[in-house]
């Protein structure tokens, strides 16, 4: 917190809030900030949460401080949304939270969560199954939400309470021992500080705080290599699958005498975290990478045969193209991946004025067909684009998506070839494909992007009239 800063302090009623509260009006004036109260009403206690609300807005007005509140029906939202009801809550009050911050009515939120919290947090990550992350249980500091009580215990708290003769209310949900988090702080704790060990808590805090400082190195970490590995191309993120099997070469990690399999062993921690970066950069909407997506997509890397695919949550797509992992998102909602279907188009080209502008909204570009006398104007072609002889032509002349079974002889062949070999020698993914455009004439291809114009089509020495076809981006 810095001087001058306004803090909204989160206050639901509770000993601990209400601690936070009055602790930092004794240190407002030396911190330099200026205080209000911040209320959310879940509304799943019936009159007790009215009762709750307007505990808190006298608290506010005894000590002269702004009151916001708010208040949602969370048990209708979390029906709505299909959700587990503590998470709808807990979402709820903090889009509250950021939306405060967001319309400027304070800086900071300070919420009350306590080495308790901390430890209780722990424990249910650990029993329900978890990795680094987990362990890493509450964060002191995300983005504007701070929790200055961490490393208080709540037993201290109220101790506070009392020598000042503060009340507070009592929330008997937090009694129901059919949730797991009130078993853990009613049961589990007690018992591990009884018969195991008198310092869990601290323990568990102390575990908390090494894991969110692996978590930030190793994060850290990922980041780094993803930037060096990954490139963007036409849409795509890219990376070669041996960069992300074996993220370190040789000069900074030491494994010469290693075997690709034992290389892939000793850093799979650092491989799995650059999937999750990746996946986070590209997804276009909301979506949690588990697991089992993760080991899917390293699964690819390692065996995944040439043009094999893959679909993750968020609207993503993973495919192999030869030796890369190609990460591309699915823009619209609702749409899987998996189930993308070819880019379709077929304009007819009328030349009749002597030149033809199809716009072509499914790749996001211009084609312009212009005659030329060929003898005066051949000069032109050199920079202009591809040449066909206009005698030769026969209608109609169509510009479409290539197809499967298209053929094309390019100048410079001795026989026609299927155009998917030509567009496979080049090296052009199945995703740079999709929609790859070619021109007809009479129902023959005469004309595709990147390659030579069919050899039977193309202008020579006898052309007396030529077409140039350019492509240009929309403008």
């Amino acid at each position: 917190m810095r001087p001058g800063e306004r803090v909204g302090v989160a206050v639901s009623g509770g000993a601990d809030s209400v601690a936070l509260l009055l602790l930092l009006l004794e240190l407002r004036e030396k911190l330099g900030i200026v205080l209000s109260v911040v209320h959310f009403n879940h509304q799943l206690r019936g009159k007790a949460s009215h009762r709750d609300e307007k505990f808190v807005a006298k608290l506010a007005a005894k000590h002269g401080l702004e009151f916001h509140s708010a208040a949602v029906y969370v048990a209708k939202k979390a029906k709505d949304e299909h959700a587990n009801l503590e998470d709808a809550a807990r979402r709820a009050r903090y889009d509250y939270f950021r939306s405060l911050v967001e319309s400027g009515v304070c800086k900071r939120i300070a919420v009350a969560h306590t080495a308790d919290d901390q430890a209780e947090t722990v424990l249910a990550q650990l029993l329900r199954g978890t990795g680094l992350t987990g362990l890493g249980g509450i964060h002191p500091v995300v983005g504007p939400i701070i929790r200055p009580l961490l490393s208080v215990r709540r037993s201290e708290l109220r101790h506070f309470l009392r020598a000042r003769k503060q009340t507070w209310r009592e929330d008997a949900t937090n009694r129901d021992t059919k949730r797991m988090r009130a078993r853990i702080r009613k049961k589990l704790l007690p018992l591990l500080e009884k018969q195991f060990q008198p310092a869990i808590v601290e323990h568990l805090a102390t575990l908390a705080g090494l894991a969110r400082e692996d978590e930030a190195f190793l994060d850290a970490l990922a980041e780094e290599r993803v930037r060096a590995a990954v490139q963007e191309n036409k849409g795509q993120t890219q990376i070669g699958a041996r960069d992300l099997l074996e993220p370190w070469n040789k000069e900074r990690f030491n494994t010469e005498n290693a075997g690709s399999t034992e290389k892939t062993k000793q850093t799979i921690a650092l491989t799995k975290r650059m999937v999750r970066h990746i996946f986070a950069k590209v997804k276009p909407r909301a979506g949690q990478l588990g697991a089992n997506h993760v080991a899917a997509v390293l699964e690819l890397a390692l065996n995944g045969q040439n043009g094999s695919s893959l679909s993750l949550p968020g609207g993503v797509e993973v495919r192999k193209d030869r030796d890369v992992l190609m990460f591309q998102g699915v823009e619209k909602k609702g749409e899987q991946a998996s189930q993308n279907t070819p880019q379709e188009y077929e304009y007819k080209i009328d030349l009749e004025s002597g030149e033809a502008k199809v716009r072509v909204a499914e790749l996001g570009c211009v084609f312009r067909l212009r005659v030329i006398d060929w003898l005066p104007k051949r000069g032109e072609t050199s920079r202009d684009g591809a040449l066909l002889d206009r005698d030769r032509l026969r209608f109609p002349i169509v510009l479409r998506n290539w197809r499967p079974g298209d053929r094309l002889r390019p100048v410079g062949h001795r026989r026609a070839h299927k155009l998917k070999r030509l567009l496979n020698e080049r090296h052009v993914s199945r995703w740079e494909r999709d929609g790859w455009p070619v021109l007809t004439s009479g129902g023959d291809l005469v004309w595709t992007r990147g390659f030579p114009v069919a050899a039977e089509y193309a202008a020579n020495e006898r052309t007396r009239a030529g077409i140039v076809i350019a492509e240009e981006k929309f403008e």
